[in-house]
């Protein structure tokens, strides 16, 4: 890089405080906010695609989350520390800048185009524990923290044009305003636009052109700008404001509360409003403008006659209250309020009021925790010193404090002690974080400050005992808790690492299990039927099942029917949630047969996608009963790619069935789905599970050699194991012809139909931006009966006697030719 322009002497007359900033700077400032703005969408775009990208190969467990989290934040805390230390002050700040945001976008493309190379690596060595853990964190760091790194480091390096005075500083608070409301134009870009429309390489392309476009104008504007380091602008030796450690624990711990606050608030309103990508986008927004409006408000009052120390301990306060606000708004007000979300199929319209909700939830801590930055660098701000270390390592103190705070909050707190208590938590170190920077200047302060103070503690600590616990209805039907009648009692409600989970009971006695805000089970003969068919009809097709894998526990009526098949050997189980099999246990036993505690069951929790992408093993059945495809991250359990590593771990003549929902639900979604099973299988059968010809939801069935279905061995074996048959009467099939008159059809015969669907990849995982928008389209009769139209007899599937055959193509006729 070439040397900045000296415009004084080293020996002249230091500038005034009052003279900084610079006059290039207040001319050019329009231009410099566009250009931080550019940086921020840019890098909220690669943050959106990159978390996507690595959940692929590394998972989506709260442990992989934490991994990818702390590598993101650590390399970004890194970068702030090392560029005043490795790059001198004597160049110019936009030619760094500029350097830095090119430097982006090539990291940008070469994560693109690396991670899936990592893939194929990592599948080969990775496994489970801690072993896992530690490959999953140097997969991150490969792919992380070189970019990571730059843009930690952009905001100390622009800060160098800056006196280190707080009036100076509080320049910068406008710089990480802009920045921030430019990520949020590029969360909801990526969300909304980028990858509902296109995928993750056209989102990737477009920051790496925000990137260069950011560099190419900030090489300009340095040629047109000259610059002075500011260290040679004063004669003092470089002072540190009084109380600086202070305040590096305070912006540390206001770190920790922001990030603890975030994953206590996501989860909650993404129960309540529904976990679609769109929800999520919508909650980052707008803690992100909270962020922005008031990083600018922060700056603007530090410029003034506010001292920076009192105002920042004022924050934290007013942050106490605000956090006990939003617990409220959580616990009491959202959960009453008289909002249908089924009203309107419009998506759109739903936004609009998520988005309402949202911020009247968070919107005012989120302003708090930015006006906190810019009151911390005027409090710790002395003349003489880099503005590019000060702000780094202010930067650094707040970073980690956040990295601390996600970890601590998401995978120690929240299950230990539940979100109730967190908050509670989150308000006392707010409280606490004031009260330490009074008692620095506790003396200097006069008798009104005190007393207010002493009254702002007693109110706090008022508000901690107020903190009510979320409705068990909040986490059970989620975005239709205000319209679910006779919705029984709670029996257990759980807050685990990655969902919270309820069962209840019914006044007629079913029981249900919910996850993240849905029903995913129960014991109405509907869902009954589905669990079973999940199990026992693979189970029965397959002429000798040894070993089957069950993806997701749920209830544990699927993983519960291979107990009663005596030849299985092996039940091999993945589950995300720990919290899950024993709940279920307790309150499902008699319908999962207990198969947690049977001795050829085997559960791990992890990611499935993650598990059978490391496991060596090969499976007779694999069954798959995910949550709903609309939930963000479940799309990866229904991408080409999910369904040809499945088809990798089948044995010869092995089966894989996977649920599909059709309620809740548009005919685009359900073809995608459709169609994106039947790529990997092209041979694939469809299994209707319908409630009184109206439909509700399908088995997919596919194997990698063509099925072979015969009547008489289905009948002798149930003939053979009475369990089965008495496990399967309850829900009318307990013979070969009811069993096989679901059959709805299969894929040569759809061809025409799913012509044109989108097919979900790894890339794209387009099938939860297209659930989300079709979630409150219900019509499964409507698609199921469009199926049925494509239906014939498979003569070559089905073998028999003549008899059976007969029956089942008279009870197959209504809708087969």
């Amino acid at each position: 890089m070439s040397k900045a322009k000296l415009k004084r002497p080293l020996n002249a007359a230091p500038v005034e405080a009052s003279e900084w900033a610079p006059p290039a700077l207040r001319r050019y400032l329009p231009f410099l906010l566009v250009l931080f703005a550019g940086s921020g969408c840019a890098a909220l775009i690669y943050e959106v695609v990159w978390f996507q990208l690595l959940q692929l190969v590394i998972g989506s467990s709260a442990i992989s989350l934490g991994v990818l989290l702390a590598t993101y934040m650590g390399g970004m805390c890194l970068g702030s520390l090392l560029l005043p230390r490795l790059v001198s002050s004597r160049e110019h700040p936009l030619r760094v800048y500029a350097l830095i945001e090119g430097g982006i976008g090539i990291c940008g493309v070469l994560v693109l185009f690396g991670v899936p190379l990592l893939d194929h690596a990592y599948a080969a060595i990775a496994g489970h524990g801690a072993w896992g853990i530690v490959l999953r964190a140097v997969l991150a760091a490969i792919c992380l923290l070189p970019p990571t790194l730059l843009m930690g480091a952009s905001l100390p390096a622009i800060a160098r044009w800056i006196e280190a005075t707080p009036e100076g500083v509080s320049w910068l608070g406008y710089f990480y305003g802009g920045n921030i409301a430019g990520a949020v134009f590029g969360c909801l870009l990526a969300g909304f636009y980028l990858l509902r429309v296109h995928d993750m390489a056209v989102a990737t392309w477009v920051a790496v052109a925000v990137n260069i476009a950011v560099s190419v104008l900030s090489f300009r504007l340095s040629e047109k700008t000259e610059y002075t380091p500011q260290q040679e602008n004063v004669l003092e030796a470089p002072s540190r404001a009084e109380g600086a450690m202070w305040v590096y624990i305070t912006i540390g711990i206001s770190g920790l509360c922001a990030l603890g606050a975030e994953v206590i608030w996501t989860r909650l309103l993404s129960v309540m409003i529904g976990a679609t990508v769109y929800t999520f986008s919508i909650i980052l927004a707008v803690f992100l403008t909270g962020l922005g409006l008031g990083s600018a408000v922060g700056a603007h009052l530090s410029r003034g006659k506010v001292r920076p120390k009192m105002a920042l301990a004022a924050c934290q306060m007013l942050l106490a209250v605000a956090i006990a606000w939003t617990a409220y708004v959580l616990a009491d007000a959202l959960p009453n309020w008289p909002v249908n979300p089924l009203i309107a199929r419009s998506a759109w319209f739903n936004f609009e009021m998520d988005l309402m909700r949202v911020s009247w939830a968070i919107f005012p801590a989120a302003c708090l925790w930015g006006a906190s930055f810019p009151f911390a660098l005027a409090a710790i701000a002395g003349r003489g010193e880099d503005s590019g270390k000060l702000v780094g390592e202010v930067y650094a103190a707040n970073t980690v404090g956040g990295i601390l705070g996600a970890l601590a909050f998401s995978i120690v707190l929240i299950p230990a002690i539940g979100s109730q208590d967190s908050q509670r938590v989150l308000i006392t170190l707010a409280a606490a974080a004031a009260w330490g920077l009074w008692l620095t200047a506790w003396e200097s302060l006069r008798g009104g400050a005190k007393f207010a103070a002493v009254a702002a503690t007693l109110l706090v600590a008022m508000l901690i005992a107020t903190v009510s616990e979320v409705p068990w209805l909040a986490i059970a039907y989620g975005r239709r808790m205000t319209i679910t009648q006779n919705a029984g009692r709670a029996l257990y409600v759980g807050e685990g690492r990655n969902s919270s989970i309820a069962i209840s009971e019914l006044p007629d006695g079913k029981h249900y299990f919910h996850v993240a805000g849905k029903v995913e089970a129960s014991t109405e003969p509907y869902d009954m039927r589905l669990q079973l068919m999940l199990g026992h009809v693979p189970a029965l097709f397959h002429p000798d099942p040894k070993s089957v894998l069950v993806v997701g526990f749920g209830a544990g009526v699927t993983a519960g029917t291979f107990v009663l098949h005596p030849q299985v050997q092996k039940i091999t189980i993945c589950e995300l949630e720990p919290l899950i099999p024993p709940a279920a246990t307790r309150y499902f036993r008699r319908e999962n047969n207990d198969v947690m505690h049977d001795g050829r069951t085997q559960i791990f929790y992890d990611d499935a996608r993650h598990f059978i992408l490391t496991s060596k093993d090969k499976y007779d059945i694999i069954t798959s009963d995910p949550i709903h495809p609309w939930v963000k991250g479940t799309s990866s359990l229904y991408s080409k790619e999910y369904f040809e590593l499945v088809k990798q771990h089948l044995n010869p003549g092995g089966i894989v069935t996977q649920w599909v929902p059709l309620y809740e639900s548009d005919f685009q979604t359900i073809k995608t789905e459709l169609a994106t099973f039947f790529d990997a299988f092209p041979n694939g059968t469809i299994w209707g599970n319908d409630i009184n010809g109206e439909g509700y939801d399908v088995v997919l069935m596919g194997q990698v050699e063509p099925a072979k279905i015969q009547l008489d061995a289905i009948d002798d074996r149930l003939a053979r194991e009475p369990a089965v048959k008495e496990s399967m009467r309850p829900v009318g099939l307990d013979n070969a012809l009811s069993i096989l008159t679901t059959y709805a059809g299969r894929a040569p015969e759809l061809a025409a139909w799913l012509a044109g669907a989108t097919i979900n990849d790894d890339m794209n995982l387009r099938l939860q931006y297209l659930a989300g928008m079709g979630l409150n389209f219900d019509q499964p009769g409507e698609i199921y009966n469009q199926i049925l139209q494509f239906r014939k007899f498979p003569a070559d599937i089905f073998s028999g006697s003549e008899a059976r055959l007969t029956a089942l193509r008279f009870a197959l006729g209504g809708g087969s030719r």
